[in-house]
């Protein structure tokens, strides 16, 4: 490992405890005729194999090392696909929602409180599992702030798809992408 030590400790001053594995590299100016009069210090994190000398790496008139980059040991995880239905799409990479192909404006809770209900369709959610999935905390009095951005939500939704989160009393709420099934018994 290698690391610039305090400015304030003397050349000759032993380091610190806690950096015994740490070495001073490059002290000096960039053409290395002697000290820097009081030119910022600037910082780099060279991750280099164990064992590896690494005054070796700054060595004039040398080729250098291939630098290359390091490839994560789990894949990468695929790119969100929206989720939906024929009629209300959610994009949760652009962090758009469509309703009939036009997008909503939608607030940032709005937003996840719809991809919610729509990522789980038919599936009710209390007050109280909505407020920990969307606001990420547990609610801490009534469910009106909940009941509050559903009634928005609705509103948004226009006429024609407000009804596609139902209200379950004294329970919570649901979406239902078939406008049809909202209203069977």
């Amino acid at each position: 490992m290698t690391t610039a030590l305090s400015s304030h400790s003397a050349p000759h001053d032993p380091p610190p405890a806690e950096s015994r594995h740490l070495r001073l590299v490059g002290d000096g100016t960039p053409d290395g005729t002697g000290p820097a009069a009081s030119a910022p210090l600037v910082g780099y994190l060279l991750l280099v194999p164990e064992g590896t000398d690494v005054t070796e790496l700054f060595v004039k008139d040398r080729p250098r090392p291939q630098i290359r980059p390091v490839h994560p040991t789990t894949p990468a995880p695929a790119p969100a696909r929206p989720a939906g239905d024929d009629v209300v799409r959610i994009d949760p990479t652009r962090h758009v929602a469509e309703l009939d192909g036009r997008e909503l404006d939608l607030t940032y809770l709005e937003f996840e409180l719809l991809a919610h209900l729509v990522s789980h369709p038919h599936q009710v959610h209390s007050r109280d599992r909505l407020v920990t999935a969307v606001w990420g905390y547990d609610h801490i009095g009534d469910g009106r702030t909940v009941d509050v951005h559903i009634a928005r939500l609705r509103r948004k939704l226009g006429r024609a798809h407000r009804q596609r989160i139902v209200t379950v009393r004294r329970v919570g709420y649901k979406y239902v992408p078939d406008t049809a099934a909202c209203h069977r018994p």
